[in-house]
């Protein structure tokens, strides 16, 4: 699917949106709902993520195909081999079969986990005979993906003598593991975080509870970089979100102060509004604790001619696409000087944006979403619109709420 957005010139907005609950709290619940069936959530999120978690949780034997879900891939990993008698081939799309995950395989090995590559050494496929892990410590680098960290934390409590993690090195995306031990301790299980040592208790059973899933702040940053492009006194409400976020990138809130954008809180919906122009013209930032912002930033940099060095962005290549790649290439087609390393994205500020720019997404639901906020400077086209389904299934819609002019080419 193919979108063309118009541009929505001298935009004044004001508006109410519901989004959907977070997916990385939805696949965390869902997976903790498996081991311990008397849990109940309310507000999961809609999201093709979501989704497969769950039907890949309900599979006992043969193949389990998550598709683009890293999220799942990495979870699932973990439950399955900690499942005695469940036997499942774990596989994905094409781009998953690509995505590193013998960092995670290796310590669950280490627990005494059955694995095997069913066809490259360190991707997916894998091929996994669930066994009853006894072995309680294991240590991996500290600068992976959080996800690898939380798949063990996540089965840590079902396992008989619990998880004792050593994280070598510096932690990256401390929020993501805090928001993991912050739901094992919702459902009375005992954890420790001190330095780079994480403990977990085992726990045989937990009390009948419901849990409420956030809605997903992810997908609040969106809004953000609409409201920061918008006219003053522009405003949007989403819910339902919490002042007390598990949520790494509820840091939005103060991000967005830079670029006008204020936050206010009334129970469990927030209204973000436009009461100043940005205060910088050049913008610094180590997102090291939430790197899924770094598209939505850039952009809005981009948007506002600001320029802008982000930092903390070593995950980025390993995600549903090479994002840092893919943003230097779709930033640079809208006529902005833009240079990567590693782990850094540096824009410089420039006044004028390419019109009617076809932006390729990847694959990837964040470029598509972090992208349309332009139609706000300029038209342009989103190719292969649909991927937004990944996390926000509703995204298009909602922005048509707003007043975009959206149509499908």
């Amino acid at each position: 699917m193919k979108l063309k957005l118009n541009q929505l010139k001298d935009p004044l907005v004001n508006a109410a949106i519901r989004i959907t609950g977070s997916k990385s709290e939805t696949n965390r619940l869902l997976l903790l709902q498996a081991l311990f069936p008397n849990i109940q959530i309310e507000n999961l999120s809609n999201s093709d993520d979501g989704q497969v978690m769950q039907q890949g949780l309900q599979i006992s034997q043969g193949e389990v195909d998550i598709h683009h879900a890293g999220t799942a891939m990495r979870f699932l990993t973990g439950y399955f081999a900690s499942q005695e008698g469940k036997e499942v081939v774990l596989t994905g799309s094409s781009r998953m079969k690509e995505r590193p995950i013998q960092v995670l395989v290796d310590a669950l090995r280490k627990l005494g986990a059955e694995i095997e590559y069913t066809n490259t050494k360190g991707c997916p496929p894998l091929k996994i005979s669930g066994k009853r892990l006894t072995q309680s410590r294991v240590s991996l680098p500290a600068n992976v993906s959080s996800q690898y960290i939380s798949s063990l934390l996540l089965i840590a409590p079902s396992l008989e003598n619990g998880l004792e993690l050593e994280l070598i090195g510096k932690i990256t995306s401390v929020p993501y593991i805090k928001m993991t031990l912050s739901l094992l301790n919702e459902l009375g299980v005992s954890t420790s975080f001190e330095q780079n040592r994480i403990v977990v208790q085992p726990k045989k059973e937990v009390n009948t509870t419901t849990l409420v899933v956030e809605s997903d702040w992810s997908s609040a940053s969106y809004f953000y970089s609409i409201v920061a492009l918008c006219k003053l006194g522009s405003q949007i409400k989403l819910s339902a979100y919490k002042e007390n976020s598990l949520q790494g990138d509820s840091v939005l809130r103060k991000i967005y102060t830079h670029f006008g954008v204020e936050t206010s809180f009334l129970r469990n919906e927030i209204t973000l509004k436009k009461v100043r122009e940005h205060n910088t013209d050049f913008f610094t930032y180590d997102l090291s604790n939430a790197p899924d912002l770094a598209q939505t930033i850039s952009v809005t940099c981009l948007g506002l001619g600001v320029g802008c060095r982000l930092t903390g962005l070593h995950t980025l290549p390993i995600k549903e696409t090479d994002r840092l790649a893919a943003l230097k290439a779709e930033l640079t087609k809208l006529g902005a000087q833009v240079e990567t390393d590693s782990e850094s994205l540096t824009l410089q500020p420039t006044s004028t944006i390419n019109n009617g720019v076809s932006i390729d997404t990847y694959h990837d639901h964040r470029m598509a979403m972090a992208f349309a906020p332009l139609a706000l400077r300029t038209n342009l086209f989103v190719n292969d619109a649909g991927v937004v389904s990944k996390s926000y299934p509703d995204f298009w819609n909602d922005l048509k709420i707003l007043g975009l002019q959206i149509a499908e080419i």
